[in-house]
């Protein structure tokens, strides 16, 4: 065996003992050699490989259970403070495969870099594993980059420029195109319904405005400094009332909805709500939130919601069923 081998034993030694090795899967010596073997076409004598664990052990920190201690043989012990619980790795593969706003080869690759990080028993486990989602993922391969290049110009405090697409009809066909090339000065990234968005003041402008990041094309982060002044409250205090992530001035909203709307109202507009029951099956709540965005989610829970105030937002509820109204000819 030549240097460039004896060199790469405790890599062996340690890739097979993550690979195969957990508490109810102790490796013995003669299991570790046949395992190297089998995985790197290595031939390593029981000395060197318990060496070479010792050295894991002592020199690099790692958490190895030994015979001495089990009485049966080798295993790495997780650390929580550093190693995922399985439970942990399936819930980062179950996000990322039902994640729209990430492209599927990314989303692939990203999965399969969580399952080299546990054993080849958890991931029997979930080999059979299918993803039941209604909803396509984009196909913007730069979601993941722009994200990453945002967040820097985010810290550096520096305007970004990009191309910004939407869907479009086009003759009998339905098309994309790019609708402006914004320079934006960046605030924050917002997570909501499965997309990210990014938070900013548009050139010209000086309220805040968002842009999916997964519509976003070419950014380019600028040298040119923010100039605009926001704090993070306000920025907070957008990402907490933009409703149905619509941008716009914001009102005092009132409504009544049944109580098989709780939990929804709750999760969806967040701890500044104020909620009172009316009734056994029903409760009236208050926020502050955008005007368009609430009429949105108030449509399309008509049936269990209504508004009460401001009447601005009850007038256009009613314009809406009324001209429902004559195309169903109800």
């Amino acid at each position: 065996m030549d240097l460039c081998e004896q060199n790469g034993n405790i890599l062996y030694i340690l890739n097979v003992l993550k690979k195969y090795s957990d508490e109810e899967h102790i490796l013995k010596v003669s299991e570790l050699q046949e395992k190297i073997e089998d995985e790197y076409g290595q031939t390593i004598d029981p000395r060197t490989i318990r060496r070479n664990i010792n050295l894991l052990k002592e020199k690099f920190g790692y958490d190895i259970s030994t015979f001495n201690e089990n009485g049966k043989g080798y295993y790495i012990i997780n650390d929580p403070e550093t190693d995922f619980e399985p439970g942990e790795i399936r819930a980062i593969i179950d996000t990322f495969s039902y994640s729209t706003f990430i492209e599927e080869k990314i989303s692939k690759n990203i999965i399969k870099k969580c399952k080299n990080l546990q054993t080849v028993y958890e991931n029997e486990k979930i080999k059979d594993y299918k993803i039941y989602s209604p909803k396509e993922k984009t196909t913007n391969v730069e979601v993941v980059k722009n994200i990453e290049d945002l967040s820097n110009s985010i810290i550096n405090k520096n305007k970004v420029k990009f191309d910004y697409w939407k869907y479009c009809i086009e003759g009998d066909k339905i098309g994309r195109k790019i609708v402006s090339r914004p320079v934006v000065s960046p605030f924050a990234i917002l997570y909501d319904k499965q997309q990210f968005y990014m938070v900013g003041i548009k050139e010209g402008n000086d309220e805040f405005f968002h842009y999916r990041l997964d519509r976003i094309k070419n950014l380019k982060e600028l040298d040119e400094k923010i100039n605009i002044k926001r704090t993070e409250k306000d920025v907070e205090q957008y990402a907490e009332n933009s409703v149905e992530t619509f941008s716009g001035d914001e009102t005092e909203i009132i409504a009544e909805c049944d109580e098989f709307l709780l939990g929804e109202v709750i999760e969806k507009f967040g701890k500044k709500i104020q909620i009172k029951p009316i009734s056994k099956n029903k409760f009236r709540f208050r926020l502050v939130a955008n005007e368009f965005g609430f009429k949105m989610w108030a449509m399309r829970n008509l049936d269990m919601c209504t508004v009460l105030r401001p009447k601005s937002l009850i007038k256009e509820i009613k314009e809406v069923l009324e001209e429902a109204n004559k195309r169903y000819n109800i």
